[in-house]
């Protein structure tokens, strides 16, 4: 049985705001979201996972692509979920350090370091009946060449290879509408 994956608010980087793409994936028991950072108003995180038949309770992961607050602003809106980034899982008052690289959430989700964007960048890696979705910050929206606001441009150049080279069948940038990657997506 694989995962599924919602898309629940379209990221943004414009001259007029800046807002995170936010994720909804479900798998067995899990029920993950990823990047709740900023948005024009929280109802736009809460009444999609509503609609969708999520309480923020209910949330069990939290997964934060890097520690900028666009993608972190809304953590605090699932009280019991686990937080994972590039060196932890937190919950509650407990801090477990393990690296992301490899570290599976549930069976169909998993972790992997893309550093590039900031140098603590990771990746969430979604098995999906369709196939391979990664959500991540290598690219801000589909036609992003080049990030402006990256730490490492080798290290970003890097990671969407490595990406690619998994041959996702979609990719959910930190800042756009999912896109399907082809020999056009910038590398």
């Amino acid at each position: 049985m694989s995962a599924q994956l919602q898309v629940v608010h379209d990221g943004y980087a414009r001259s007029d705001g800046v807002a995170s793409t936010v994720v909804l994936v479900r798998d067995g028991d899990n029920v993950v979201v990823v990047d709740p950072g900023m948005v024009a108003d929280r109802r736009l995180i809460l009444e999609p996972l509503t609609a969708a038949g999520v309480r923020p309770e209910g949330v069990t992961d939290v997964i934060i692509s890097h520690q900028h607050p666009d993608h972190t602003w809304h953590v605090g809106l699932f009280p019991a979920a686990r937080l994972h980034d590039h060196w932890a899982v937190y919950q509650a008052d407990q801090w477990d350090d393990q690296p992301a690289e490899g570290r599976q959430v549930s069976a169909n989700v998993r972790l992997i370091e893309t550093p590039g964007h900031t140098p603590q960048d990771i990746s969430t890696l979604v098995t999906t009946d369709r196939g391979l979705v990664v959500c991540t910050h290598l690219w801000a929206h589909s036609a992003a060449a080049e990030d402006r606001r990256a730490t490492d441009l080798s290290a970003l150049h890097a990671g969407r290879e490595r990406v690619l080279a998994l041959a996702p069948v979609t990719v959910v940038p930190g800042h756009g509408p999912a896109f399907s990657p082809d020999h056009a997506t910038p590398r």
